[in-house]
């Protein structure tokens, strides 16, 4: 866009005016165009342009896993309406890729990004009281609409799972949410550990921010690397054989109710588990624990 430097050139301030007619013929322009541009220098199609490419970058920068469809829905849902092709363009000039997609300009040995945190935990999922070391993540399962994800949070102590959160999309706010329902069903002192993977929802500044508020400490494994949060997996692998996979699901909230029901009513309290003398999560945190320490 060389008009501004037209203009520039021909302001009567300038220490050497040169004349529209000879800066629009050295650099090739036609005038007419150029005072158009002047009567309007930023088009109403520019001004369009830029409010789109403003919300599909606040979405990107609140859920950099998102694609360009997605990212689409949110900038749709915050006013800016546009056509997919046009929003995939935005995206593709700006690099605003999916986390989980295929980056460009990679090479082949090109690492992941850095984690948020250290890895506090390094294997070790034993705690000697509640509230002491939570672990979290999110699994997903598809129904009749869609897919549903849930994040959980389960405390290491005894297995208990004392926060969880269940929506039809993968967002930063599914960990929050998860995180905030754990804070408020257990008022965990500072320093409380929170171990997760390196997810794009995990490390996205609104749960930095929920950690930092409450005083907790964050904590990631590595790369790759499924054992670092074993402990996690080997819960949603007891919910993936009891429910996800044992029927179909034709809608999200016949699955939700599902999920909400085998934690509550029989992994809780129902489930009793080797490692905790077989005693059931709410069992053991009722004989071990006195009542003041589990919201300590």
């Amino acid at each position: 866009m060389m008009y501004p430097l037209v203009r520039e050139l021909a302001a009567a301030d300038a220490p050497r005016r040169v004349p529209v007619a000879v800066t629009c013929r050295v650099l090739g322009l036609a005038r007419q165009p150029y005072y158009r541009w002047l009567a309007s220098p930023v088009t109403d199609a520019e001004l369009t342009e830029a409010h789109r490419a403003n919300a599909l970058r606040d979405a990107h920068r609140d859920d950099p896993e998102f694609g360009h469809r997605f990212l689409l829905d949110e900038a749709r849902a915050a006013g800016e309406t546009m056509a997919e092709r046009t929003a995939w363009r935005i995206c593709r000039d700006n690099g605003w890729w999916s986390a989980f997609g295929k980056r460009r300009g990679r090479g082949k040995n090109a690492k992941a990004g850095p984690p948020v945190h250290d890895d506090r935990v390094r294997r070790n999922f034993t705690a000697d009281g509640p509230n002491r070391l939570w672990l979290t993540d999110i699994t997903e399962h598809a129904t009749g609409e869609g897919k549903l994800y849930l994040c959980a949070v389960k405390d290491v102590y005894s297995g208990r799972i004392v926060g969880y959160s269940i929506d039809a999309r993968m967002k930063s706010r599914l960990a929050v949410a998860a995180l905030e329902s754990a804070v408020a069903r257990r008022c965990p002192a500072a320093g409380c550990i929170v171990h997760s993977d390196r997810g794009s929802q995990f490390r996205s500044r609104k749960v930095a921010a929920v950690l930092t508020r409450h005083g907790l400490v964050g904590s990631m494994g590595r790369v790759g690397a499924a054992g670092d949060n074993a402990a996690m997996e080997s819960f949603f692998a007891l919910l993936q054989n009891n429910v996800l996979d044992r029927r179909t699901w034709a809608t999200r909230q016949e699955l939700r109710i599902a999920i909400v029901t085998w934690i509550e009513r029989t992994y809780h309290r129902r489930r009793r588990q080797k490692r905790l003398g077989r005693l059931t999560p709410v069992e053991y945190e009722t004989i071990m624990t006195p009542p003041a320490a589990l919201a300590a």
